[in-house]
């Protein structure tokens, strides 16, 4: 499974999937990690699509190697969510603009550049208004009844007769 936090910077993205990853024993894959990792720093929307392929690519090797990724990254528009195929989104919808967190925009990019191209995800599982202690512990509750729906789905049992649920 590969799950998606997305947000404006500042929105806490890295705040809660860090402890999220930890919490359910997924790998988490920070897109400043990974940016630094390749020292791409190329904001335009092409360079957006190809770090949210890089993500996916990166995502993808954990789910084969039968883990959950759990990736944070802007993925300011809807092609960048897209490229990066996720199986369930949350959207850090924190913040009106991007905020500072480490300092100053990375290079090449302007937070006004960023909060100008922002779209509203379309779908979206788990939406986070306003950010609270426990976020990462409610998200848990919120990411496994999605996961039971989905084994039932591929099962092709009748919704809430799950294992876990009998």
């Amino acid at each position: 499974m590969k799950i998606l936090i997305c947000g404006l910077p500042g929105s806490g993205k890295s705040t809660l999937a860090e402890p999220f990853a930890e919490l359910i024993g997924a790998v988490w894959i920070n897109a400043d990690q990974v940016r630094t990792r390749y020292n791409d720093w190329d904001f335009s929307p092409e360079g957006r699509i190809r770090q949210a392929q890089r993500m996916q690519y990166l995502s993808d090797g954990v789910v084969l190697a039968g883990k959950i990724a759990v990736a944070d990254f802007v993925a300011p528009t809807e092609a960048a969510r897209a490229a990066f195929n996720p199986d369930y989104v949350v959207w850090m919808d924190t913040v009106n603009k991007s905020q500072s967190v480490n300092g100053p925009a990375a290079p090449g990019s302007t937070f006004e550049q960023t909060d100008a191209m922002f779209e509203p995800p379309a779908k979206c599982d788990y939406h986070v208004a306003n950010w609270f202690d426990n976020t990462h512990a409610e998200l848990v509750k919120v990411v496994t009844n999605y996961m039971q729906k989905q084994d039932d789905i591929k099962n092709d049992r009748a919704e809430g007769t799950t294992s876990g649920r009998l």
